[in-house]
């Protein structure tokens, strides 16, 4: 099966005492001590972001590791990253990042991963960037919609109650018709896709929800979907 998790917020990076959507996606593997990859280009790599991935996935247990493409420890990357059992993409600056992954060809690496089985994971960019399109605060000022890789059909939105501009924006976006109807996740909740469809939501925080947003008769049209709490089980 075919396995991409969406993270509107939440995970190591924002929720640092709360494992619970981390712990999810690596239960999805059905590995002991599974490797897990992270991808941190949308965030220039940032130093401090790649030491709490390595901390926050040792305590559960994992083989961490992580790839850069400006120090690149490796010149077998197709090797590499299809060796791991989940890829997990940090947040930050989503069109920067698929500019880069282009040009290394990562957008196929990544496409043959997840035919191989590899789980696909990731927040805000990392979630966002799955899709066929995104709003995204990339470019300063207003969001925009990104078109991104297309391996999951429709838009995303993270974010969608942490930041005040992304729901208006993105039925604004909707009702006009720039970007094809999609999904909004809260900070904390995620989309677990499985073989192109949404198998299910989950989240870390008792309220977080996730959405799908449509056009309808020139309006947009949300609707909350089943959301289970991870911390209530």
């Amino acid at each position: 099966m075919q396995h991409i998790i969406a993270m509107g917020g939440g995970g190591f990076s924002m929720e640092p005492d709360n494992p619970a959507l981390d712990r999810y996606v690596i239960e999805q593997t059905g590995v002991e001590r599974p490797k897990v990859c992270f991808l941190s280009q949308a965030s220039g790599e940032a130093r401090d972001y790649i030491i709490n991935f390595y901390s926050a996935f040792t305590k559960l247990d994992c083989r961490p590791s992580h790839l850069s493409l400006f120090q690149p420890h490796t010149a077998d990357i197709r090797g590499f990253l299809l060796e791991q059992n989940v890829i997990y993409v940090g947040g930050g600056n989503t069109k920067s990042m698929l500019a880069l992954w282009r040009e290394w060809g990562l957008d196929r690496i990544l496409r043959e991963a997840l035919e191989a089985g590899v789980v696909l994971a990731g927040i805000s960019a990392g979630a966002i960037c799955w899709f066929e399109y995104c709003t995204t605060d990339s470019i300063p000022g207003t969001l925009t919609v990104l078109p991104c890789l297309d391996f999951l059909p429709g838009s995303c939105t993270p974010h969608y109650d942490g930041e005040a501009q992304r729901r208006p924006t993105l039925h604004r976006v909707i009702a006009a018709g720039e970007m094809p109807a999609g999904y909004a996740f809260d900070d904390g909740a995620a989309g677990h896709f499985i073989d192109g469809k949404l198998a299910g939501v989950v989240s870390s925080r008792p309220n977080a929800r996730g959405y799908y947003v449509e056009c309808v008769n020139g309006a947009a049209l949300e609707t909350a979907l089943d959301t289970r709490y991870l911390l209530a089980e």
